[in-house]
């Protein structure tokens, strides 16, 4: 490897503790990495459950539609469905996951009253009109968490990347800087010892010739 950096104590101190800070750095990566996987997943199996009931609220739906239908009508039930004002009480927060920012869909109106007259409905189109909102706020709610299990592996995949940069390039090339500055240091103070050495030799030498 081509160092640029003169091998002085002074550096492989600054060295070994950025060597230091890289392995908690990649600590931490590791740890936030595991704990997106694990709400990802537990995200997933959410969003599997919540499929399988929406597929059935979605079917108790349709099948009170087509009897309000048979009862009502196909065009009264089709004014009725053009006099429904436009939903706009759905709010979004955001709670964060180690960083990432995940939504959370919320209604202003959990128990909304219906916006239609008793006098030309019956119970069948109630039945309907409350399976339908049952499928909205099931669906709602799998958008939610299928918007965060995208950001969640989005995350993931970014902290993987720089965790593996970590692991991968520089632990092990401030590990090789250490190693390289170490064994110079080393090799520079046996040359200073064997020199010091040679020195006190000569001197005694020449302290026993002179006596």
């Amino acid at each position: 490897m081509n160092f640029n950096m003169s091998p002085t104590k002074g550096n492989l101190i600054n060295i070994k503790r950025s060597l230091a800070l890289a392995k908690v750095g990649y600590e931490l990566l590791d740890k936030k990495r595991n704990v997106m996987i694990m709400e990802m997943m537990n995200l997933i199996d959410e969003a599997k459950r919540l499929q399988s009931e929406i597929d059935s609220t979605f079917s108790d739906a349709y099948f009170a539609l087509s009897q309000a239908n048979i009862t009502l009508g196909v065009d009264s039930i089709y004014d009725l469905a053009l006099s429904y004002p436009i939903d706009n009480s759905v709010n979004i927060k955001f709670r964060s996951v180690m960083g990432t920012a995940l939504p959370v869909i919320a209604k202003s109106e959990e128990n909304p009253t219906p916006h239609y007259g008793f006098a030309n409905t019956n119970s069948r189109f109630d039945k309907a009109y409350i399976s339908f909102l049952n499928v909205k706020k099931l669906i709602l709610k799998l958008a939610e968490i299928e918007n965060s299990i995208y950001r969640l592996a989005f995350n993931v995949k970014k902290t993987q990347k720089r965790a593996n940069a970590l692991k991968d390039i520089i632990i092990p090339q401030y590990t090789e800087y250490v190693n390289y500055i170490t064994d110079y240091l080393e090799e520079k103070d046996r040359e200073e010892f064997s020199r010091l050495k040679i020195i006190k030799n000569l001197k005694t030498g020449n302290n026993k010739r002179e006596k």
